[in-house]
């Protein structure tokens, strides 16, 4: 093993309990508590970070994963990629410093932000991080002034209209521009050693993927023409972090694959890249949120619409001939849309709890929704929920809760701190420890890029659901 992680970073657990039974135990002592300092408590089991890995080994085998930092930058999660032999995709200086202050090593780090600052183009140069994207002529001039040392990799528009989250919007280049963007590099000095794409987030289309690496093979063929020295392909991010989402990432392998082998074939002397964030993080982390306040809300009041759920009919509402008005519960949580529960804005995702309270099932629903602290009526977390009656102090659970919900700070400001609890069972530990790592090659050196680990063959054993039981909570 590298020495990035050992076992006092996490809770080291065994069959009989899973991510639930470990939260309930932490939430109960902070019901017990006085103080209320922490907001929510997040379970990361790192083992599934360690199975999506040989996941991903088994269907890429051609491609070097770089974990996007933005993503989740929770120390945990960066020691167990680090572990595993990953580079790392740095939008910033904080997270080119993050990375190296655990020893990553310059070598596996790339700043890929296509927009940046001088000044930390400048720190990239100082700490020895070449490999630097740009996709205009200011961009490049920037960088060859302040870096010239750098290989730079140019970014491509792609075909992201279907994308939930559209980047070609805001970075990329298209096709007609790369010639003149390729001679104007040559004419400046500038090495340009490759080419990248990002499809966006949430892409329905595995083929926006093949269309995007037959554009990348235009690009690389105007670019060895023109004398550059291509030897890298960057694929990009948008692959999928859930079971449930609506293409596979075994779909998504699948044509990659397929184009690659058509369009950069094996022994072609490139270097084929990943960058990805949610799919390594986001079913790994669950968390548990308290209710800090409820109210009854009167549906008759303005701006109100009675709420209608098949599953539960109107059953729990009082009529008006017995002197009740129609009502909804509104319940408030110490984290909201502006905090863990971004996806809401930016994915336009209802995130769904999960009672840790059995309720009987004789026991009614009630139309209820979940509002964050801001005092604002954009802070709604869910709407249209049918719950039992729940009181203040009760928790509520999310699942697939590891993207870009920590690490990233809260865009209001938070009041009071989440905590992570690490966990990995015994199975993935000893996985993680028996990988074999090939010895580092030289940077400059081209070929077809090899896997980090080869530890794919005990994926089957590893993915399967998890199940903890801790040695200990702290």
């Amino acid at each position: 093993m590298a020495g990035y992680l050992s076992e006092s970073d996490f809770v080291m657990v065994e069959e009989g309990f899973n991510t639930r039974d470990l939260l309930e135990e932490l939430t109960l002592g902070a019901s017990q508590a006085t103080t209320g300092e922490v907001a929510a408590f997040f379970v990361a089991d790192l083992g599934a970070v360690v199975r999506r890995h040989f996941c991903f080994l088994k269907c890429l085998p051609r491609v070097r994963p770089f974990y996007t930092v933005k993503c989740n930058s929770s120390p945990g999660v960066l020691k167990v990629l680090a572990e595993l032999g990953l580079g790392f995709s740095c939008a910033n200086k904080a997270e080119m410093e993050l990375v190296q202050r655990i020893g990553v090593p310059a070598s596996k780090v790339i700043y890929t932000k296509p927009c940046k600052q001088i000044a930390q183009i400048k720190y990239a140069a100082k700490h020895g991080i070449r490999l630097l994207s740009f996709d205009n002529e200011m961009e490049l001039a920037k960088v060859v002034k302040s870096h010239p040392s750098a290989q730079m990799v140019l970014c491509i528009a792609t075909d992201d209209f279907h994308s939930r989250s559209r980047l070609s919007l805001k970075f990329g280049a298209s096709l007609k521009s790369c010639r003149h963007l390729l001679e104007n590099a040559k004419r400046s000095h500038a090495e340009v050693v490759g080419v990248s794409f990002h499809i966006g987030s949430g892409c329905p289309d595995p083929q926006a993927y093949a269309r995007s690496i037959a554009d990348a093979r235009l690009v690389f063929e105007m670019g060895t023409e023109l004398g550059h020295r291509m030897h890298i392909l960057d694929l990009g991010g948008g692959f999928p972090g859930m079971e449930g989402d609506k293409v596979r990432f075994e779909e998504i392998a699948s044509v990659i694959n397929s184009a690659l082998d058509l369009y950069f074939p094996e022994g072609c002397g490139v270097d084929i890249l990943a960058e990805l964030g949610r799919y390594y993080v986001t079913s790994a982390f669950t968390v548990a949120v308290g209710i800090v306040a409820k109210k009854e809300v009167l549906l008759d009041q303005p701006g109100r619409e009675a709420p209608f759920s098949p599953e539960a009919g109107d059953i729990c509402w009082p009529s008006k001939e017995n002197g009740s008005a129609p009502k909804t519960i509104v319940y408030h949580l110490d984290e909201g849309v502006y905090g863990i529960f971004n996806s809401v804005l930016f994915d336009n995702i209802c995130p769904t709890p999960i009672l840790q309270k059995k309720s009987s099932t004789e026991q009614p629903l009630y139309s209820s929704s979940l509002w964050g602290p801001v005092a604002d009526g954009c802070d709604c977390v869910a709407e249209g929920l049918w719950l039992p009656q729940l009181q203040v102090g009760d928790w509520l659970v999310f699942d697939n809760m590891g993207a870009y919900t920590v690490g990233t700070g809260s865009l209001l400001g938070r009041t009071r701190a989440c905590r992570i609890t690490y966990a990995m069972s015994r199975l993935a530990w000893e996985a993680l420890r028996r990988q074999l790592l090939p010895a580092e090659q030289d940077e400059d050196a081209e070929g077809v890029c090899k896997p980090l680990s080869c530890g794919w063959e005990i994926t089957d054993t590893l993915c399967v659901g998890p199940v903890f039981t801790p040695a200990s909570i702290m």
